[in-house]
């Protein structure tokens, strides 16, 4: 228990009535080395391609559209793929392409099978046309025939 407590924290033991601007820029060098050392050993998920190909596993690659490409991570994410996505520029409109480790291939299938259905999905059907359906709504309205309200007055003593 006691060990799993001092890896995920940073301890400072300092006297609390000399505090230095050494003492500062220790504890500041201390607390970077330890975001630094959590960076490394995290590796999950979205990456770049130098700390994905590091791991020494092979990477596989594949395009992603630019529009669709929070569905991607979303889904990858969910699979608990790592991943890496490059962009480039030098097409217009820029072009994204995705590595992924090869040994996750199952997932990676999986991944890519939600998102070709999700992508279908969205182009299968077309957005509808706000103003055309609010027009359609207002024409309907107006055929409908308004009810009449009655005004009258009671005299009450």
């Amino acid at each position: 228990m006691n060990e799993e407590v001092s890896k995920e924290t940073v301890n400072f033991a300092a006297n609390s009535a000399k505090v230095t601007g050494r003492f500062l820029l220790n504890c500041l060098r201390a607390y970077l080395r330890h975001r630094q050392n959590k960076k490394m050993t995290a590796g999950k998920g979205e990456q770049t391609v130098k700390q994905l190909i590091k791991q020494g596993q092979g990477a596989s690659s594949m395009e992603v559209s630019g529009e669709s490409i929070k569905d991607f991570k979303r889904i990858a994410n969910k699979y608990g793929v790592d991943f890496a996505i490059v962009k480039d520029k030098t097409i217009d409109p820029p072009r994204y392409t995705c590595f992924f480790k090869a040994k996750d291939v199952d997932a990676i299938t999986a991944v890519v099978k939600e998102y070709s259905a999700k992508v279908v999905k969205i182009q299968g059907k077309p957005k509808p046309s706000l103003l055309k359906e609010l027009s359609r709504l207002k024409e309907e309205i107006a055929k409908k025939p308004r009810r009449v309200k009655e005004k009258f007055k009671e005299n009450v003593r």
